[in-house]
């Protein structure tokens, strides 16, 4: 299940239910299943997913009828052809509707993030390693805000924890918190909301 604070993050954003909302990239499903429980009416999407509730479809290939909003939880910064697949999701998105994005800003990933990182994942690989080959396989923050600029309006993203969530033994949150807050470790959680313009 996807952490409490994602939920409610993701809820917060949306219309009311019963909405018309687009997952992308949803994984094993269980954010939408969530949203299903709330009323919400989602299709969800993810070419690689097993889920039998998840449609095996890339967005740039998708072909529905107009959504009402659309999440992409940690999506994004994977989806390929990048300016084809925000171009569709302009297009599945109403004039009005929102977009609720919950990312990983790979610029600001770096070293003592990756040794903290490291040091909780067991991975045996240099931090520098981690940070380079994170960089080299992701779409920066930046460039996904300036291709989502294009259609739709964006709010500045709010930072916060992340690595918490990515392969960690749970109970991590709050000390990855406490180090972003005394300075020790960068904020490499982003959370946008945007709206489609018209």
């Amino acid at each position: 299940m996807p952490a409490r604070d994602v939920i409610a993050f993701v809820r917060a954003a949306l219309p009311a239910a019963p909405a018309r909302v687009l997952e992308v990239g949803a994984g094993d499903g269980e954010l939408a299943a969530a949203l299903v429980a709330a009323g919400y009416d989602v299709v969800a999407i993810d070419p690689d997913s097993p889920a039998p509730e998840v449609r095996a479809v890339a967005l740039h290939e998708l072909d529905e009828l107009p959504f009402d909003a659309a999440v992409a939880v940690l999506s994004l910064h994977h989806v390929e052809p990048l300016h084809e697949s925000v171009r569709r999701l302009a297009d599945l998105v109403r004039p009005g509707g929102v977009l609720v994005v919950d990312e990983f800003d790979v610029d600001r990933l770096d070293e003592r993030a990756a040794r903290w990182w490291l040091r909780h994942s067991g991975e045996a690989i240099e931090p520098h390693e981690l940070v380079a080959g994170s960089r080299e396989h992701m779409h920066s923050l930046a460039l996904l805000r300036e291709t989502l600029g294009r259609w739709f309006e964006l709010g500045e993203p709010v930072r916060g924890a992340y690595l918490y969530r990515w392969k960690l033994p749970p109970g991590l949150r709050e000390s990855e918190e406490e180090l972003i807050a005394a300075g020790e470790l960068p904020a490499i959680g982003a959370r946008l909301v945007g709206v489609r313009r018209p």
